[in-house]
């Protein structure tokens, strides 16, 4: 049974006693900085100059510093950079300024968990991941709530990382919801294959794959888009709300029907074969090595699809159609 915690088990005093640097201000890192900083935890973002987020987190009210400032000025630093560029970062700003006692701190394990960065054996090494995208983390804590967290302990210097950690966790709003224990390496193993084989990879080709064979069989893109896309948030609700039973219970007896007799035979054997496979290349570190690779050359395996996928009809429908949605507020992503 895992090990959960709750704000009840954490003392918050311990990291307002603490310096923390935020290192970059993206999805994760603007949540984490004013949810720190709203518990009342003294905080500073480490951007660089050309940063163009600096503006941003000023505008916030956060203190801004240059990362190599930040992390020498901090005790506990937190990586919210990239995984293909936080090891050059580290390197080239963070390692030289580390102080025996500090807490590094990361919200994914990639980069430990893979070699990429190895800390002095006098830091504390410890990481909390929240289980949800930036934006959630700072709404769901400017609602009184807040997201589901994990935390885990590398490396224990001080034999105090984690309490140090539960309560990093609950001055962001993971202690409203739950706090889960677990390592590093279950944390960057089961994270990449859940979004490679379902949350990502798997439903973005399944959206497709449906959607063309609608489309090939002469029926309009638009009825398409409705059933194979825009009815999935439904669904995932129903998921969410109350797993697999909730959702079989809230359709029709037929759709119910449906999903026992013929999902099986959209994942095969030979689908759960795939994602064993693809599960033992990210336990042995081959995604890794291959994504870091591409990282090193400019990634042009990811602006290439990026790019394609852009263009993919179901793309293309469905901007028309949430356009003509007035209770949606449509996203476009940035070219």
């Amino acid at each position: 049974m895992a090990t959960i915690y709750y704000d009840s088990d954490c003392d918050i005093e311990l990291i307002r006693a603490k310096r923390v640097a935020i290192i970059g201000y993206g999805s994760q890192g603007h949540a984490h900085a004013l949810n720190l900083k709203e518990s009342g935890v003294d905080v500073v973002v480490g951007l660089r100059d050309d940063s163009s987020s600096r503006e941003e987190a000023e505008r916030n009210g956060c203190a801004v510093m240059s990362p190599a400032k930040a992390a020498q000025w901090a005790n506990v630093i937190m990586m919210l950079v990239p995984d293909q560029f936080m090891g050059g970062i580290y390197d080239e700003w963070v390692a030289k300024n580390l102080d025996s006692g500090d807490m590094l701190m990361f919200a994914h394990g990639f980069n430990i968990h893979f070699g990429e960065i190895v800390p002095p054996e006098d830091v504390d090494v410890a990481m909390v991941a929240p289980k949800g995208p930036g934006h959630l983390v700072r709404r769901t804590y400017e609602e009184g709530s807040g997201t589901p967290c994990l935390i885990a302990v590398q490396q224990d210097a001080s034999g105090q990382a984690t309490a140090l950690g539960l309560s990093y966790a609950s001055a962001i709003g993971g202690g409203r919801a739950a706090i889960l224990q677990t390592t590093f390496k279950e944390e960057t193993e089961t994270d990449l294959f859940g979004e490679q084989v379902i949350l990502c990879g798997g439903v973005s080709e399944l959206i497709k794959a449906s959607f063309e064979t609608l489309v090939d069989a002469g029926y309009q893109p638009e009825s398409a888009y409705f059933e194979t896309l825009h009815e999935l948030k439904l669904i995932v609700d129903l998921l969410y709300e109350g797993g697999l039973s909730w959702m079989r219970h809230s359709i029709s007896d037929t759709a119910e029907y449906g999903d026992y007799t013929r999902g099986p035979r959209i994942v095969t054997d030979e689908t759960r074969a795939a994602m064993r496979q693809i599960l033992e290349e990210i336990q042995s570190g081959a995604f890794a090595n291959e994504w870091l690779a591409q990282a090193r050359e400019g990634a042009p395996v990811l602006h290439e699809q990026r790019s394609a996928n852009r263009g993919h009809q179901v793309e293309l429908v469905g901007k028309e159609l949430r356009d003509l949605m007035p209770f949606l507020d449509p996203k476009t992503a940035p070219q």
